[in-house]
């Protein structure tokens, strides 16, 4: 190049492109392009593109450019500002792209990064719902809260002949229900299956006994006792997704056990002082009962580092069940009791060093349902979760908290507390749906009014439940509806705290779509069900949240959430078949 020849101009800075590329576990997802032109300052000439592949659209992420030519300054851009106002902006818009893609979703299931630590202490379950049994309304969805009964001095007397239970009932003051009644330190993961509508209620699997047998139990936070079908003979159990367990003479929990005396604690002295094993009936909400005895067996575990653990656990013998039981039982076996009670599964586990007794739940809002739960404290989120106290009472060791108020929208709803502002509010996997109290429920009521002039008529004809409406176009899913309601806010604390924890319910959590494609709400009069005092959290209000049950440090969290997979597993096991 001869030297008189005037020297080309620096390249000049036209664009930036940055590619995000898919997570290497899950390619299918795709690749976010995204491009930046900057030119001069006429208005012709300034643009932004923004071009999204949308076979699979994926949140974009922020990548550092590739090519290392493409180096500028801001401040050499606009060189009129400020150099700190500069930096304030770009520290300001790298903060927001984080935030955006980090809290997308709760932590995108984000959990302890304690990868390295072989000695794992949490099992996680996967939830399964039921394919093809009949669709759930009003009359049967799931209520439980069951306690335990006085079989008013009179046993269930039992002889064991060929290591089988063979009970016979000298005399049983039971008062059967009809079907129709009203109802509304390591860790492991198991996969859920189930739905709100049309199934009603989330099961998962456990694998128990010896030989090992698979039995899939319906997952409740309001339940103490975990009890299986079982064949002693059975006097009334519905066909269930397995045989019935079958236990041997070994098995049955002798009277005197302490657990037997824990379920037992509020019975008169004396009572049955000659039994040779532990009775038990339990009543629920809706009126249904499970009565039985406690056996003992190998409960089968796998841990999250994949090693096999088989403690003994007691759990229920149910050999007679009446009520909305028999028809909730025609794809499961029992019941998972996952209450603070010292019978309850997670309580047992941690009374033998096992796990930590921490218990968590994840409810997809996929049409296809499902999610997974797990016991121990290893992914529990070490940030991002919001945590309020547990109630803490000899009497109710159920999963509850105080409630200062309730919003839908802007417009504050009567909690109907008595001699107090503050209200409870209750965690109930074994609900499908979610109970107000009488005079919050009322409000909602009427401020859903308004719904009916955005083109929204109410159907008294749909049974499925009893407020729906139907709409003047066809409605595919809540999507469609979503902006004819508002969001319900929850504010959990006591009245001394300054600043409230939310728990906020998007027209996702509180609307179903009925058989009719009528939009139906998911949220009943407690009074109608039980005392109505309490405001019960049912599954349909705790979809897309990652739900926390530290009974370690008393307390109840949550986090928004996909819940298809926990952190650090790609898979879950069982979750295709």
């Amino acid at each position: 190049m001869d030297s008189d020849e005037s020297p080309s101009p620096p390249p000049q800075l036209t664009g930036v492109v940055i590619i995000t590329l898919p997570p290497p576990n899950n390619p299918s997802l795709g690749k976010t392009i995204t491009a930046y032109t900057l030119t001069d300052n006429s208005p012709q000439s300034q643009q932004t593109r923004h071009r999204q592949q949308q076979e699979h659209p994926l949140p974009p992420q922020l990548h550092p450019p590739q090519n290392s030519q493409f180096n500028f300054s801001l401040p050499m851009l606009f060189p009129g500002l400020p150099r700190k106002l500069f930096l304030f902006l770009a520290i300001s818009i790298f903060a927001l792209i984080l935030y955006g893609s980090v809290f997308s979703y709760t932590l995108q299931d984000r959990y302890k990064s304690n990868n390295d630590d072989e000695n794992k202490e949490s099992f996680v379950f996967p939830l399964y719902h039921k394919f093809g049994i009949r669709e759930v309304s009003q009359r049967d969805a799931e209520f439980k809260l069951g306690r335990f009964v006085d079989l008013d001095g009179e046993s269930v007397v039992a002889s064991v002949n060929d290591g089988i239970i063979r009970p016979h009932k000298s005399k049983i003051n039971k008062k059967l229900v009809s079907s129709n009644a009203v109802a509304v330190d390591s860790s492991s993961i198991f996969p859920l299956r189930g739905n709100i509508y049309p199934d009603g209620l989330y099961f998962t699997y456990m694998i128990v006994g010896n030989p090992p047998r698979p039995y899939y139990l319906d997952m409740d936070t309001g339940s103490d006792l975990t009890w299986i079908q079982c064949d002693a003979p059975c006097s009334s159990c519905a066909k269930g997704a397995n045989p019935l367990y079958k236990p041997r003479m070994g098995n049955i929990l002798p009277y005197k056990d302490s657990l037997c005396m824990e379920i037992q604690r509020n019975h008169k002295p004396g009572y049955c002082e000659t039994c040779q094993q532990c009775d038990y009936e339990i009543e629920y909400a809706d009126h249904s009962s499970s009565m039985g005895v406690l056996a003992r067996d190998e409960l089968h575990l796998t841990i999250e580092n994949g090693s096999l653990t088989k403690p003994n656990v007691v759990f229920g013998c149910a050999y007679d069940q009446q009520g909305l039981l028999l028809n909730t039982l025609v794809k499961t076996d029992g019941i998972l009791g996952l209450s603070r009670a010292k019978v309850s599964l997670p309580s047992q586990l941690a009374s033998q060093g096992i796990i930590k007794n921490v218990v968590g739940h994840c409810l997809t809002t996929n049409a296809g349902g499902g999610g997974y739960m797990f016991l121990g404290h290893d992914l529990v989120p070490s940030w991002g979760m919001a945590w309020v106290p547990m109630l803490d009472s000899p009497f109710m060791e159920l999963y509850h908290t105080e409630i200062l108020k309730i919003n839908y929208g802007s417009s504050p709803l009567n909690l109907g507390a008595r001699n107090s502002q503050v209200g409870w509010a209750l965690f109930d996997t074994g609900s499908s749906y979610t109970y107000f109290t009488k005079q919050a429920y009322s409000e909602l009521i009427a401020s859903l009014k308004e719904v009916s002039s955005d083109g929204l008529v109410l159907d008294a004809s749909d049974p499925t439940l009893p407020v729906c409406w139907r709409a003047k176009f066809p409605i595919r899913s809540i999507v469609d509806v979503k902006q004819f309601f508002k969001t319900l806010t929850l504010h959990f604390g006591s009245k001394w705290q300054i600043v409230s924890t939310k728990f906020h319910i998007s027209p996702e959590g509180y609307l179903v779509i009925s058989k009719k494609g009528n939009i139906c709400l998911g949220i009943l009069d407690g009074s109608e069900v039980h005392n109505g005092s309490t405001i019960i959290l049912g599954d349909i209000s705790l979809r897309g949240q990652l739900v926390v049950y530290d009974n370690v440090n008393k307390r109840i969290g949550w986090a928004k959430s996909h819940c298809m997979n926990p952190g650090r597993f790609k898979s879950l096991p069982f979750l295709e078949g």
